[in-house]
């Protein structure tokens, strides 16, 4: 778009679609993760792996303060 010498919001809409999409799919994949294989880790002895995991995506994410 910017190649192509688009209108300057244009982009930033575009942008922020992009974005909330990324957003979207993440949420989809972590809430797949949590309900396949996190219960598969906790089953098996992973618990400690399991809590790991969920906290580091929340600490890049910046959800709940966590840093």
């Amino acid at each position: 778009m910017i190649e192509n010498e688009k209108y300057c919001i244009d982009v930033i809409n575009q942008s922020q679609a992009v974005r909330e999409a990324l957003l979207s799919l993440e949420g989809v994949i972590l809430e797949h993760h949590l309900q396949t294989c996190v219960v598969k880790q906790m089953k098996g002895g992973g618990r400690s792996k399991a809590i790991k995991e969920i906290l580091s995506v929340y600490k890049v994410s910046g959800k709940n303060g966590i840093r």
